[in-house]
């Protein structure tokens, strides 16, 4: 049983960006203004895939006015499991105490971090869940329809815990992230959410999720692609195959929801 919860001083939100120079104009000043509780802060790390549209100039401007704020560039589009990945070794190496994963696009707004960083006491991972009471979709029925089939996927084959368990509004500890091998994640794409989850739960770490409203994107297109549907798939097979050999697995994780 987890039960140690050290306190958590510096939070770095990881917002990975690829043609998002209109949402990100808006989002990280949105990101720096808000009120957390003191004693803790709140940096922002952009991670960039070359955009074309100037996002990372844009960033590297940002950066230069303002400590807070961090960019890591990568030569073309890489993956978003990579972009976490590379935002989460800047967040640690920067000495982050927490890590908060989300969308530029505004589909994960910031005015519900305070609350994810308020539930952190006495859980490892904040999830910010459309999928719990108060939690709600405002995107088209057959999204809802496909995000809801996923849902009930990866938690049929690989039995997780948490209502959500596509999202990518998370907030992990620390501590969560030192303890996984994050370089040996398989999974890219949205996909990576899926095994990030997995792996979370195998380590018996404890997972809450508070209610979000998830809204459409304001500006840009969705990245979301077939492709990113069968990789999704596929990792929840994959998965499948180790719970179901008993590979490197543990007994059930202690899930919390929020009240």
């Amino acid at each position: 049983m987890r039960s140690n919860t050290p306190a958590v001083n510096a939070v770095t939100v990881v917002v990975p960006t690829y043609n998002e120079l209109e949402n990100i104009q808006r989002l990280v000043p949105q990101l720096l203004d808000l009120d957390i509780g003191r004693p803790t802060t709140l940096n922002v790390c952009v991670v960039d895939d070359n955009s074309p549209d100037g996002t990372g100039a844009y960033a590297d401007q940002l950066s230069a006015s303002d400590p807070r704020v961090g960019v890591v560039h990568r030569p073309g589009k890489m993956g978003l499991g990579t972009a976490y990945v590379a935002g989460m070794r800047y967040a640690l190496a920067h000495g982050a105490d927490a890590v908060l994963t989300m969308d530029a696009d505004f589909s994960h707004h910031p005015r519900y971090i305070p609350s994810m960083v308020a539930r952190l006491p006495g859980a490892d991972l904040v999830i910010g869940s459309r999928y719990v009471a108060g939690g709600q979709v405002l995107y088209p029925l057959p999204r809802r329809m496909l995000s809801r089939s996923a849902n009930a996927f990866a938690r049929i084959t690989l039995g997780l815990h948490p209502n959500d368990c596509t999202a990518g509004f998370r907030l992990y500890r620390r501590r969560v992230l030192e303890s996984i091998p994050l370089d040996l994640i398989f999974s890219n794409g949205y996909s990576f959410l899926i095994e990030m989850l997995f792996e979370v739960q195998q380590r018996r770490w404890i997972v809450a999720e508070v209610p979000i409203i998830f809204e459409d994107r304001r500006y840009g297109q969705s990245k979301i692609s077939r492709n990113e549907i069968l990789k999704a798939v596929y990792t929840c097979v994959r998965l499948t195959a180790r719970r179901v050999t008993g590979r490197h697995m543990v007994s059930k994780t202690e899930f919390v929801r929020s009240k």
